[in-house]
């Protein structure tokens, strides 16, 4: 019997992402050809791998010995082909990254774009997400994340940058009101509430000499994105906590008030990180080495 490695990916891809369509998705294919992959599979084996319902799909018996068996050998094959790609003389292929929505942004212009600009063979694949993954399980080359969340076992790389939160409003919101000087003052005000992955509210946090506060506000909206808080804000809804990089902008050019400046310190450094590669592409040493230069402020 032949079979060809995407069969075998084919279903490694739907344990993972739960159901045949997710699969497809992080496959690059349609959900016919995965299903077409799986059946031809099923047949020539002569058994079930998975059970399926208009709901749900899970393994069978007989699936979850195949797929024990299958995966380290599959992981023995990519490792073998990243080690042959690693000898590549020109950068190319696909580079996956997993950030927080706002750390993409933070590295997007001025190391992603600079990095497709040098290495227009590498297809760079950016996954924003609110929630702490296992990239390396997940088959992701990098991440990106605040240095105090990166993995203890990762190699990381500060890459330099002073990053605060900002509290702002729209200069509309003070005409009859005086400016909050302390966070208690927020709970008079209207402000733009975030939901954050798991489904909690997001308190806003607040430090100064010492004193650590978080603040359970109320407001009209409740939202779970940047941009559209900016959006909300930026029209007057309320007050808002941004990033400060989000909204820097704005501050700059009086769209925006920025209030509450001395009860938002620095926060932890930004930070490119990756597990131990002996055999890494040559796309993974040149995103590498770009990371370490503008860490570095060599970046022009």
């Amino acid at each position: 019997m032949r079979h060809s490695l995407i069969e075998l990916e084919a279903v490694l891809a739907i344990v993972r992402c739960g159901s045949f369509r997710a699969a497809a998705l992080d496959l690059g294919m349609s959900t016919t050809a995965v299903s077409n992959a799986v059946g031809k599979l099923e047949r020539e084996l002569g058994v079930r791998l998975f059970n399926r319902t208009t709901r749900s799909v899970s393994l069978t018996y007989a699936g979850r010995i195949f797929v024990a068996q299958i995966k380290s050998a599959l992981e023995d094959i990519r490792k073998a082909m990243n080690a042959a790609r690693s000898q590549q003389e020109t950068p190319s292929g696909t580079l996956r990254i997993n950030a927080f929505a706002t750390a993409a942004r933070e590295i997007m212009v001025p190391l992603v774009l600079t990095y497709l600009q040098r290495y227009p063979q590498v297809h760079v694949d950016i996954v924003t997400e609110g929630r702490l993954i296992d990239v390396v399980a997940a088959g992701f080359d990098l991440g990106v994340r605040s240095a105090d969340l990166v993995p203890s076992d990762a190699i990381a790389i500060p890459l330099g940058q002073t990053r605060r939160m900002a509290v702002a409003a729209s200069p509309a919101l003070f005409e009859d009101k005086p400016i909050p000087q302390a966070p208690q003052d927020l709970l008079i005000y209207p402000c733009v509430r975030v939901r954050l992955p798991n489904g909690a509210l997001f308190r806003w946090r607040f430090e100064k000499d010492g004193e650590e506060l978080q603040l359970a506000v109320e407001g009209p909206v409740t939202l779970d994105e940047a941009s559209l808080a900016r959006i909300a804000v930026t029209s007057g809804v309320g007050i808002g906590y941004f990033m400060e990089t989000d909204v820097r902008e704005d501050i700059a050019s009086g769209r925006l008030i920025r209030i509450l400046e001395d009860w938002t310190p620095p926060l932890a450094p930004l930070c490119l990180y990756y597990s131990n590669r002996r055999n890494s592409s040559a796309a993974f040493q040149a995103f590498i080495a770009l990371a370490r230069d503008f860490a570095a402020g060599r970046l022009t």
